[in-house]
């Protein structure tokens, strides 16, 4: 497998093997060398200009894990070892061998899907089989090794680099270099970020070099920042080549501290002895070799053009494509003679980038073509031809449109969304087919937003959107009437249109732009067409609190589309306040959801499942949530689907939250937490605060709640401000409790369980301010959902605000026959501090030390301290003589952090711990750390002995 080669920095001396100024830098990567040596993982970027010395300091790293760990030294004299050394590793201090892996991003390749990846691990491709199924699969239809099927997660591949990765490490310490990150294509760069940011304790190094300016971003990922050489170190090295010291000031001034730049000003001195162009230091280097470069043959110009425009390094295609042209190998004899490229190991090579890039700049765009068109007939590869017609087209050409489209099919295919957004886009530019560009346009868009580039989805998703509409006839000949008369391809982008509305936030433009399209195509849409539109479009009415485009799409799939659906009509009932009615109907969508197995789309399929996860929530009918959140979540894990498993763990959270178990809630948000922001998921990972703001609530953490409250944006407040309703009733202010929140309208807005409850801590409010007729609506809508739901916790809230409103016993009574029927913890227990509060009043003070007693400990248990003291305090006022009002002592469980605990469970289930990291996108040997961690905590030393324990 040919790979790009190097490219070397100008931070050595010529002939020698030292680095000047650069002692702080081989400290701080001879200390992440020494941790993977010990066992400890970890990453750095390197960041810094253009030849400012980081591929020199990749080698020297790669030198130091070829010499036993003793013998590494550091410093500005600390020696580096020229060689490459590749994956057959090396003897590490331990005995046991580090092996290096290496792969370099080349500018050409960068929209070239998981080229960098290919790279990296062609050497290692037999460890592929120890890998779990899925993520062998993955790799092996990156690499082209195999005919597995997989999944259509891109973060699958993240977690099968991560496994190899931790796989190799087994063997002994690993090392694991980047060199240009900047060009490396998206889907490689965001498949090694994903695993460098869960690297712990497998033994691995990863070190990733990019320039600054080049927008490359490793978010998680410690920096360390390369500054230029100041001017006794420049001395140094010009000494170090022979320069004599009197001509050092003007060289070192010309190339501010610059390495590479020394080097270049100072082998070019003899040519261009006052040069001071006021440019980048960047662009005089360039310069300086596009000067070097003129001044060569013009067949080893011809040849080095080649190679820049291949980019790739491939000798055999070189050398098919340098046949059609008249040149060969030879021609590079005199680029080779003066250093600037490297012919060796099957590859050809620049010294450095700004070689290429100067070689490639300085022809002029007749050649260029000339030389694209000869790679393009001479690749064997399809992707690769793709890329070269494109470089040749200069307008309109479907051939290069055809084939770059089935290069972004086959990227769509291994979940490089992004470098298929930019074929597909491509594609489209080039295409004499106007209809064959809305559909690439909006394919393009669709792709750009499952790859979360938002943005861009939305420019792309606008342009298909003006082609569908007509809007630019006199532009495309041939679509005077837009996509009218062709109904799927106006679906199409009319529903990424309202995808990338939706996902940017405008949540009605969303629903009313597929009503709209509806309404345009309704001539000619099929029922199928029309239904999914419809259905969409009232799912994002609801999402937006829009009742008007539920409405609408509920009367449009009943009498346009000639279909009844049970959620859409349900959801249509609930926004005229009909619970009754409504809630029954989303309890039949929820028991005749479609086979997964069936014959369904698969986007279709997954909005089908978080809606029902939704219902199972609105429904009340907390067992079933968490079943149906509990199988979601095995789904995502078994087939790695990690870009959905953010949202199935945030309702899993929710319903462990409502049952109790705090713990497991805190840990499902922060594994949510981290996938949506190594995802890119922005709006998840701010929805995610109301779980946490929920439990602070609960447990009277004022200031984690109102810090939750600050960052999250307006539009997104209902979940904590329904928090922060409970923490005012929680610390007894009951006019900020009952003032905090209006009440919803009927709608969308008043059937979530969040605003359910918040409705009950409102009417409690009403009732301790002395102003109970407040609450008459919250009341009125608390007894109308629980009549319509079967869950008798629900059914049990509704009593207790009867009983608080008509201040009577009853209804306490029978709301605690109910609450025994389980569900809901929490609202039991206040259930039973009202009642003991009523008994005491009503001097029964027996009977209501039992419910306060009963009430106090669940408090304890769910360490809500405001509530703990509400229920000592009753217990005291109804003769309780010993009353502690305080949150009992911390249980081993809760030494644990999230992730410990949730590797603890697992362990305990039985799972293996290579089972538990397919699990939980950890390594193995990760998991095996958190255990060797948690056994101290919990008073345990083996798996055995954690089946005896309480983890409740």
């Amino acid at each position: 497998m040919s790979g790009a080669g190097r490219y070397t920095d100008g931070l050595q001396g010529g002939g020698t093997s030292v680095l000047y100024g650069r002692a702080a830098e081989q400290e701080r990567l001879a200390g992440l060398l020494a941790e993977a040596r010990a066992g400890r993982s970890g990453a750095l970027l390197l960041r810094g200009e253009a030849g400012i010395g980081k591929t020199a300091l990749l080698d020297w790293l790669a030198g130091t894990a070829a010499a036993p760990a003793e013998e590494s030294t550091t410093g500005d004299r600390g020696t580096t070892d020229d060689r490459r050394v590749t994956g057959d590793g090396e003897t590490a201090g331990d005995g046991r061998e580090v092996r290096v892996l290496r792969v370099t991003g080349v500018e050409p390749e960068a929209d070239l899907a998981f080229g960098g990846l290919v790279q990296l691990l062609w050497p290692v491709q037999d460890r592929l089989n120890a890998l779990p199924a899925p993520q062998a699969a993955a790799l092996r239809a990156i690499l082209g090794t195999g005919r597995e099927q997989r999944g259509p997660d891109r973060f699958l591949t993240g977690l099968a680099v991560l496994t190899v990765l931790a796989e190799l490490a087994e063997d002994g310490p690993l090392l694991c270099l980047v060199d240009d990150a900047q060009w490396l294509d998206r889907a490689t760069a965001e498949a090694l970020l994903f695993a460098a940011r869960r690297l712990a304790a497998e033994g691995v190094a990863m070190v990733l070099a990019g320039r600054d300016d080049d927008g490359f971003t490793a978010p998680g990922i410690p920096e360390l920042t390369l500054p230029r050489l100041d001017f006794e170190d420049s001395s140094r090295l010009l000494a170090d080549r022979g320069r004599a010291p009197a001509l050092h000031s003007q060289i070192i001034t010309e190339s501010a501290g610059n390495p590479l730049a020394l080097i270049e000003f100072d082998a070019a001195r003899s040519d261009q002895p006052h040069q001071h162009a006021p440019l980048p230091v960047a662009d005089r280097v360039s310069s300086a070799f596009r000067a070097r470069i003129g001044g060569l043959p013009e067949r080893t110009r011809l040849m080095m053009l080649i190679a820049a425009a291949e980019g790739r390094g491939d000798l055999p295609l070189l050398l098919r494509a340098s046949e059609l042209l008249g040149v060969d190998l030879g021609d590079l004899a005199e680029a080779e003679r003066t250093g600037l490229m490297y012919v060796m190991g099957g590859a050809v090579t620049f010294r450095h980038p700004l070689i290429a890039s100067a070689t490639y700049q300085g022809a002029v765009l007749a050649r260029r073509i000339a030389v694209h068109r000869a790679l393009a007939e001479a690749a064997t590869d399809p992707d690769c031809r793709a890329r070269h017609l494109l470089a040749v087209a200069t307008g309109p050409d479907q051939e290069a449109a055809l084939e770059l489209a089935a290069a972004g099919g086959r990227a769509r295919g291994r979940t490089a969304y992004a470098a298929a957004s930019g074929l597909f886009g491509q594609a489209a530019r080039l295409t004499t087919d106007p209809r064959q560009r809305a559909s690439w346009l909006a394919e393009a868009a669709a792709l750009a937003l499952a790859a979360g580039h938002a943005a861009q989805a939305d420019r792309l998703a606008q342009e298909a959107g003006e082609l569908a509409d007509g809007k630019m006839c006199g532009l495309v000949d041939g679509l005077a009437g837009g996509l009218a008369d062709d109904p799927a391809a106006g679906a199409r982008v009319a529903s990424v249109r309202a995808a990338v509305a939706f996902e940017l936030g405008d949540r009605n433009e969303a629903a009313h732009s597929l009503l709209a399209r509806v309404g345009d195509a309704a001539p000619n849409a099929t029922l199928q067409e029309a239904s999914g539109l419809l259905r969409t479009a009232a799912a994002y009415g609801w999402l937006a609190g829009d009742a008007d485009a539920v409405r609408t799409a509920a009367a449009r799939l009943a009498t346009d589309a000639g279909a009844a659906d049970p959620l859409v009509e349900g959801l249509e009932r609930l926004c005229e306040d009909d619970a009754e009615h409504g809630l029954p109907l989303l309890t039949r969508f929820l028991e005749r959801r479609p086979d997964p197995s069936g014959p369904r789309d698969a986007d279709e399929e997954q909005a089908v499942r978080m809606l029902a996860l939704t219902c199972g929530l609105l429904l009340g009918d907390d067992e079933a949530a968490h079943a149906l959140a509990s199988a979601e979540v095995r789904r995502c894990r078994s087939q790695a689907l990690i870009g959905q498993l953010p949202y199935a763990l945030d309702v899993l959270a929710q319903t462990q939250l409502l049952a109790g178990h705090h713990r497991d809630a805190a840990a499902a948000v922060t594994e949510a937490e981290e996938i949506a922001r190594d995802t890119g998921m922005r709006r998840r990972l701010v929805r995610l605060g109301a779980v946490r703001a929920r439990m602070g609530a609960i447990e009277g953490d004022a200031r984690r709640v109102r810090e939750l409250a600050d960052a999250t944006p307006r539009a997104l407040r209902t979940g904590v401000d329904c928090a922060l309703v409970l923490l005012d009733l929680g610390l007894g202010d009951f006019g900020s409790a009952l003032s905090r929140l209006d009440p919803p309208p009927p709608g969308p807005d008043r059937y979530t369980w969040l605003s359910l409850s918040a409705a009950a801590d409102q009417i409690e409010a009403a009732v301790r301010l002395g102003q109970p007729e407040r609450a008459e609506e919250a009341l009125r809508h608390c007894e109308s959902w629980a009549r319509a739901t079967t869950a008798p916790w629900a059914q049990a809230v509704a009593l207790r605000c009867r009983a608080l409103i008509d201040d009577r016993p009853e209804p306490y009574a029978q709301a605690l026959h109910l609450h025994e029927k389980g569900g809901r913890p929490f609202e039991r227990a206040r259930t039973e501090l009202l009642y003991g509060e009523w008994l005491r009043r009503a001097r029964r003070p027996n009977e209501a030390r039992e419910v306060l007693r009963s009430a106090q400990a669940t408090f304890e248990r769910l360490r809500a301290e405001p509530w703990v003291r509400r229920a000592a305090t009753e217990l005291r006022a109804a003769g309780e003589r010993r009353v502690a009002a305080r949150v009992p002592a911390e249980k081993p469980i809760d030494r644990l952090t999230p992730q410990e605990l949730q590797v603890v469970r697992l362990a305990r289930g039985g799972s293996s711990s290579r089972e538990i990291a397919a699990q939980l996108f950890l390594s193995r040997r990760t998991v095996e750390h958190h255990l060797y961690k948690a056994y101290p905590k919990l008073g345990v030393g083996s798996r055995r002995e954690l089946a005896r324990l309480d983890l409740g």
